[in-house]
């Protein structure tokens, strides 16, 4: 089968400048890498494309001889140019390219540092219901969290005591599969021992050869002054233990905050709805109400204050989690309209309203 022109392999016009064709690889690559679902010939003709298209004395020369291998040169040259396939090949330089995926190409060529077993342990999520009045004040408490711990049975070895793990014959214990060769090998863990290098043939009882077991163990949690319904506390170290000498992940505790009777939370802003009778609003009053800190705060109460009027007290909401001080407290007035009149009171608001003698929806006649 004739090889492919390079021009079309990579999808760029001959005229593409330097940067359309640096393009072109990295999409490309990301798309037919082996290790994100490509295949090892696709990457290897991209490569080869990209190191001739890419530097222009070979490029030059392609443009002038087209493409040549096992010793089929250029008229009279006996053989390809050095650094083509097929004549004195050298690995493309992949410069500021080795980002495409992070660590992919670390097992690129059997160049890169083959990863170790040490794995990081998971991270545990736990949440915490508080009262309204602990989630403003702070506490510290103990959390019965659910995580895996080493197996005392086998010392964590993970083997029935009185026989232990053995290298995987697989991989020889390294752990990984090598495919492919010379440039284009790829390391891979081995799907015999899971990357581990080991292999068990008798797992303890107690933990079926995990090496850990599943435990309830109590862990301080000290939660801030005005933490927030559904907030995230984090704790570092304080999740599943890493495998192999590996750390510890974390331990994220999200809060849930009860319902108070008559106080809500807007951030570090407190509110509250407080009822007013008729008369109270109508001629105005001064009212002692609580605020969360504990204290009593007196609030006075205007002359024709209307339902929905809203009242602010500063300093006396919550704490803030960034930064120092408090929010504040937001009263809001709500008009309370009795249900239960008498006789005598209903014919008393008749006389009021005629002596008045206004019209309120005169607006909307």
């Amino acid at each position: 089968m004739a090889a492919r022109d390079f021009y079309e392999v990579l999808g760029v016009k001959r005229d593409a400048g330097a940067d359309e064709i640096k393009k072109a690889f990295r999409r490309l690559s990301r798309k037919h890498h082996p290790d994100t679902g490509g295949t090892e010939e696709k990457f290897k003709e991209l490569n080869e494309a990209y190191q001739v298209l890419s530097a222009p004395e070979k490029r030059a020369q392609y443009d002038q001889y087209g493409r040549y291998f096992g010793g089929e040169g250029p008229p009279g040259a006996g053989g390809a140019p050095p650094g083509w396939p097929g004549g004195g090949y050298s690995p493309v330089d992949m410069g500021d390219l080795g980002d495409l995926f992070g660590n992919v190409f670390s097992g690129f060529g059997g160049g890169g540092a083959r990863q170790s077993a040490a794995r990081r342990g998971s991270d545990l999520t736990y949440e915490l219901s508080l009262d309204f009045d602990e989630a403003l004040a702070g506490v510290s408490t103990k959390v019965d969290v659910q995580r895996s711990e080493r197996c005392a049975t086998c010392k964590g070895g993970g083997a029935k005591p009185g026989t232990s793990a053995t290298s995987c014959p697989a991989c020889g214990g390294t752990g990984h599969i090598q495919t492919g060769g010379g440039m284009f090998a790829f390391s891979r863990p081995c799907p015999r021992c899971g990357g581990s290098g080991r292999v068990i043939e008798s797992p303890c009882s107690a933990c079926k050869g995990k090496g850990a077991v599943l435990r309830m163990k109590p862990v301080t949690v000290n939660v801030p002054a005005g933490v927030t319904d559904g907030g995230k506390l984090r704790f570092k170290g304080k999740g599943e233990p890493g495998a192999a000498g590996g750390p510890a992940g974390d331990l994220y505790v999200v809060t849930r905050i009860r319902k108070h009777p008559f106080y809500t939370r807007d951030g570090a802003d407190v509110l509250m709805d407080l009822p007013v009778t008729l008369t109270e609003a109508a001629l105005g009053t001064e009212i002692t109400i609580p605020a969360p800190d504990g204290t009593k705060v007196k609030l006075k109460i205007a002359e024709g204050t209307q339902d929905g009027k809203l009242h602010r007290i500063s300093g006396k909401g919550a704490p803030k989690l960034k930064g120092s001080g408090r929010g504040d407290l937001k009263v809001k007035a709500r008009v309370t309209v009795p249900t239960d009149l008498d006789a005598e009171q209903k014919e008393l608001l008749r006389r009021f309203e005629s002596s008045r003698g206004e019209d309120v929806r005169a607006h909307i006649k």
